[in-house]
């Protein structure tokens, strides 16, 4: 791997103080923003995080509904008790001595 010739250690400083210089009078070009620029995007901000925390309170009511849902329609696939069973079994019975 070829060594890096970046010259002496002086040229080196040099090199950093104008790229340093360079950064902060960019930085200083850059306009200064108005109090009412500042006061809108306040404004905007706050109402982005309000849209977003009714985003999320809908979300968590819409999840819970469904968790009801869930629930009830596992309430509902519950096995049959014995007497449901019987009462099926004789429901076929009688179909099926109705039709002779």
């Amino acid at each position: 791997m070829k060594n890096y010739q970046g010259g002496s250690y002086q040229e080196r400083v040099g090199r950093a103080a104008d790229a340093k210089q360079k950064a902060l009078d960019k930085l200083k070009a850059m306009p200064v923003a108005d109090e009412a620029d500042l006061a809108a995007r306040r404004e905007a901000a706050t109402a982005r995080e309000e849209a977003q925390a009714e985003k999320r309170r809908l979300a968590k009511q819409a999840k819970a509904e469904a968790e009801a849902a869930a629930a009830v329609e596992t309430e509902n696939k519950r096995p049959p008790t014995e007497a449901e069973r019987k009462a099926a079994r004789d429901a076929r019975y009688a179909a099926r001595k109705s039709r002779k």
